[in-house]
């Protein structure tokens, strides 16, 4: 599937949710691998903000790409951010989507409006 990159430079992002493991195999607990580098990946939520309209998304992260220093309701900037469309069949019904990705998380600041 095509991956889109995010431009994110004029949006403010607010983290809703702090960074969890992301669970792969919610039975065993089996915790979610970049299938490339065989690092575990975590889960944040976020709020992204921009031309006045907001979204609640969670954002895949690398277990090293999350920095210090977050705080929940703060700004967040996510360098690398892309979102990849998906789809599945689970118990025969048809699923689909779109995974929301970043090489890391770390403090931001809001972005300042711009007044006429």
């Amino acid at each position: 599937m095509r991956v889109i990159r995010v431009d994110a430079s004029t949006a403010t992002i607010l983290l809703t949710e702090a960074p969890a493991p992301k669970v792969r195999d919610r039975q065993t607990g089996e915790i979610a691998k970049d299938a490339v580098s065989g690092e575990a990946l975590m889960t944040i939520g976020v709020v992204y903000i921009d031309e006045g309209e907001s979204s609640l998304i969670q954002v895949t992260i690398p277990e090293s790409g999350v920095t210090d220093g977050l705080t929940v309701g703060a700004p967040v900037s996510l360098p690398g951010l892309v979102a990849r469309p998906w789809q599945s069949v689970f118990n025969g019904r048809e699923r689909h989507g779109i995974a929301c990705r970043a090489t890391a998380v770390m403090p931001g600041a809001f972005q300042m409006a711009q007044v006429g």
